[in-house]
């Protein structure tokens, strides 16, 4: 009998010990401890619990949940809106300790609460309305701040209460004053750079858009505005400087799908999807077409416009680096640039949406992956505008090479025949509008097939260049001077009478037979021209009528024995007296 009451007191014990043991709540539990034993204070990573709760539970109910052990800094995701954590903290000291308890991340959320416990008793709260931010005295910048004091020897219990809009994201530091004036002082820095480098991208595409005016540099513009708005709204640049926090703040960040928008706006334009790469073109206009539905979308409703925004840009950066690879494999040169940066993109971004979505844990580059994503990316870009603005420049520098050698004599360099049609019609309309004469030499190398026969074709060649050079020289610059080919040059004389262009090829007839040729040291050769000069008739003349005159007067000058200058109409006899004088 006594074996079996020993049993059954067994028994019973086990049993009460398994019922207190599964029915204890979280409430009963502790927090997670963490002993203050030095002077100074700068806790950055410790333990902590959370809890995920629905928004409006209250404190009382909060405490009797059970919690899940982490460390200060944490990542839940879009499905954890509202968050609370706790951690106990003791001074081991003998001296009582001031403590700040900083909630870096308070500028995305829409509401933080402190909640301080001693002994048992819920004694001191601060809850803050980051729709009334700027209100609260402890909202220092971005950031959310509690200070406490803990007595020598005492430990208190302190609840942290996170409610975002979307993701859950946070870190919890604890310092002392002298610490935590340090931590506020050098928050933003690094987010200032960043934002820094893409103003000074915007500037510098503003210069390139004044040199080449290309769509391509409006849509790359608008993506650093969108970008450098984003990263400085939400890494909480925005908060620092200006104070937006709450709704406010989270209507800008439309940004964030302004900014893919206008990514794939600019490979359209650079890229010339449309007409180049029509297939690659239907992809990106289908995920753009995504891109505003949602843009639209978070114009109602933003809080639920951000739960797509991950997965969006999971599938906007798929899609572009298939798109991006499509059209290098189809050579287009700056592919391969644009792939760089956008796996830069890529591979900063996808570390983001892991660490958004809970799947990877906190980390600098974790957390700030979509800034340095868009960062390196951006200075690519950059680089993609300008060497686009240098190709086209030696595009356009080549087409201006080729319409220069269409319309250029390529032995003399002067203009062609081709070129002075053009060129003498355009001045004839301007001498009618403006009633201002014209004329027209017929230029004549005297013998010149005599020149190739006895001294060869290279000394002919010096001959022509010779002549060339002494034409471009003496004439005026809104004169045209042309080869028609052989020995044969064109001179239009603008705004000049008949006499004065008579006048002209005197002077040009005397220079010519002055001009010498060397062959060697010892030996020049001398050439003479024969001129026929011909008025342009504006009321009923056109150029070819001109030139045709002044060809008739230049078979006159070498029919009447050449170089000498005859006017069309009037007799060679009396330009051979006039010679001769």
């Amino acid at each position: 009998m006594s074996a079996f009451s020993c049993r059954l007191a067994g028994l019973i014990l086990l049993t009460l010990v398994i019922a207190l043991s599964g029915g204890s709540s979280a409430y009963a539990s502790e927090p997670p401890l963490t002993v203050l034993d030095e002077p100074s204070i700068e806790l950055e990573n410790f333990p902590i619990e959370y809890v995920v709760t629905e928004p409006g539970e209250a404190f009382a109910q909060v405490r009797s949940k059970q919690y899940t052990h982490y460390e200060s800094r944490l990542a839940l995701g879009t499905d954890a809106k509202s968050v609370w954590l706790r951690f106990r903290l003791h001074n081991s000291l003998a001296n009582a300790r001031e403590v700040f308890v900083h909630f870096p991340e308070a500028y995305h959320n829409r509401a933080v609460g402190f909640y301080e416990v001693r002994g048992g008793q819920l004694t001191n709260t601060a809850e803050i309305d980051l729709n009334h931010a700027t209100e609260s005295p402890y909202m220092v910048r971005e950031q959310a701040v509690y200070a406490t004091e803990i007595g020598a020897g005492e430990t208190i219990t302190l609840y942290v209460h996170s409610w975002s809009y979307s993701h859950q994201w946070f870190e919890v530091q604890v310092y002392d004053e002298a610490h935590s004036r340090d931590a506020l002082a050098g928050t933003m820095l690094d987010i200032a750079l960043m934002v820094g480098i893409l103003l000074a991208l915007i500037i510098f595409n503003f210069l390139l858009y004044i040199s080449a005016r290309s769509l391509d540099n409006v849509f790359y513009a608008l993506y650093l505005i969108s970008g450098a708005l984003w990263i400085a709204l939400s890494y909480g640049l925005l908060g620092n400087m200006l104070g937006l926090f709450g709704e406010v703040a989270l209507q800008f960040h439309l940004s964030l799908m302004t900014m893919a928008i206008f990514l794939i706006l600019f490979m359209t334009a650079v890229f010339d999807t449309r007409k180049s790469f029509p297939r690659e073109h239907k992809v990106l206009l289908f995920l753009l077409v995504i891109l505003v539905a949602d843009l639209i979308y978070g114009l109602f409703d933003m809080v639920a416009a951000l739960s797509y925004a991950s997965s969006i840009a999971a599938l906007m950066i798929v899609l572009t680096l298939s798109v991006g690879i499509s059209i290098w494999r189809k050579g287009h040169p700056l592919a391969k640039f644009f792939l760089l940066g956008h796996s830069f993109f890529f591979i900063f971004n996808a570390l983001a949406v892991l660490y958004y979505k809970s799947i990877l844990d906190f980390s600098y580059i974790t957390k700030h992956g979509v800034g340095i994503g868009i960062m390196l990316e951006a200075l690519m870009l950059a680089f993609i505008v300008a060497y686009r603005i240098k190709m086209l420049e030696q595009i356009k520098a080549s087409e201006q090479r080729l319409r220069i050698e269409a319309q250029t004599d390529s032995l003399t360099l002067l203009h062609n025949r081709r070129y002075f049609y053009r060129r003498a019609n355009e001045l004839l309309e301007k001498a009618r509008a403006q009633s201002v004469p014209m004329a027209v030499l017929a230029i004549d190398i005297d013998d010149f097939k005599q020149v190739n026969d006895h001294f060869g074709h290279q000394v002919g060649d010096q001959v022509l260049v010779k002549l060339a050079e002494l034409l471009r020289t003496s004439c005026r610059s809104n004169d045209v001077v042309a080869r028609f080919g052989g020995e044969e040059f064109v001179v239009l004389l603008y705004r000049t009478s008949l006499s004065s262009a008579e006048a002209i090829a005197q002077t040009l007839r005397l220079a010519c037979k002055e001009m010498q040729v060397n062959l060697s040291e010892s030996q020049e050769l001398s050439i003479t021209v024969s001129i026929g000069v011909a008025e342009v008739d504006l009321n009923i003349s056109s150029i070819e009528l001109a030139l045709h005159d002044a060809d008739t007067a230049l078979y006159q000058a070498k029919g009447g024995g050449r170089d000498r200058v005859v006017v069309y109409g009037e007799s060679p006899e009396l330009e051979m007296t006039t010679e001769s004088n």
